[in-house]
């Protein structure tokens, strides 16, 4: 069991897709997408963070498909998208762009959910014309702009320049991470989740990171070093809604709070008491209904299922 990708049973384990396609990136790269639910019902797009996959969405996925068009996809490199020599913000913002072409149809208007490095992707791809056509709202899910090695608090000890240090050189380890051990579930609890996180969500959590190749981890960890988003927050014009937990160690709360002050139309921040990093998994009802209700608020009724049948059609043809 220590090597499995993701659980196989209970509320986290990711439930069957409706059908799937690959998208391609401008530069080639190839991106594994899920698609949930009905397929004329409201969409919704699911962008997961740094050394997760789309089975990080699971809760999600399996209460929004009862009613709504869910879309999930595997960051370049993570779940069963290909590695990829292009690492980098742009490249993040390639991949979105190519899912909401590949999978909504011409003026179809979606909420974009991003966790950590998903919130990252939308930021970097916010003059995007996929971007702009696609988008009816936002939900940024424990995610920064910049900044993010200093003001992680992973290391216990005060903020500057030596646990700086120290916490890019964890964060940057090349070290395999190795099988999914009690162990192994104390560290990923301590570093990404609350301390009141029951152990079915800190186990798939941590299958799902631990089922990411150590490159891939740490070619994502430089992107995260180096990453200034701050231009990309202004661009976000279209309404979002932000959730972080008091606890998070890796993008704390003052990036929130950065972000709800520089954001065109912040509808919302909701700050969790004793949650940590991983809020979709920690507090799944809540983050659901975010999402839901930015979809019932901001996507208009009207679908066009021929042409986006049509457009997912040319994508399959095309993997």
């Amino acid at each position: 069991m220590s090597r499995l990708l993701h659980v196989a049973d209970g509320p986290y384990a990711p439930p069957v897709p409706a059908h799937e396609l690959t998208a391609t990136a401008a530069d080639g790269a190839r991106i594994h997408v899920e698609v949930h639910g009905p397929e004329h019902a409201p969409a919704v797009v699911l962008a997961h963070g740094w050394c997760c996959s789309t089975a990080f969405w699971a809760a999600q996925i399996r209460a929004l498909a009862a009613d709504h068009r869910v879309i999930a996809y595997d960051q370049r490199g993570h779940g069963r998208s290909p590695a990829n020599p292009a690492y980098g913000t742009e490249p993040l913002a390639d991949d979105l762009e190519a899912v909401l072409e590949a999978t909504l149809a011409p003026g179809e208007r979606a909420v974009i959910a991003g966790h950590s490095m998903g919130g990252m992707t939308l930021m970097a791809a916010a003059t995007r014309p996929a971007v702009r056509e696609h988008a009816a709202a936002a939900l940024l899910c424990s995610t920064g702009s910049a900044r993010l090695v200093a003001s992680a608090t992973v290391v216990p000890m005060r903020a500057g320049r030596v646990r700086t240090w120290l916490t890019r050189r964890i964060l940057g380890s090349r070290a395999p991470l190795g099988p999914v051990t009690p162990l192994a579930r104390r560290i990923l609890k301590y570093g990404t989740m609350g301390p009141g996180s029951n152990p079915l969500m800190v186990d798939a959590c941590a299958r799902i990171v631990h089922a990411c190749p150590s490159r891939v981890r740490h070619g994502w960890s430089q992107v995260l070093d180096l990453l200034d988003l701050d231009h990309g927050i202004r661009e976000l014009r279209m309404p979002v809604e932000i959730v972080v937990g008091t606890a998070d160690r890796l993008t704390p709360p003052v990036h929130a709070r950065e972000l709800a002050a520089a954001l065109p139309d912040c509808v919302g921040l909701t700050e969790l008491p004793g949650l940590g990093h991983m809020t979709p998994v920690e507090a799944p009802d809540l983050v659901t209904g975010k999402i839901r209700a930015l979809a019932a608020t901001y996507i208009p009724s009207a679908r066009i299922p021929s042409a986006r049948g049509a457009r997912a059609e040319h994508a399959e043809e095309s993997a």
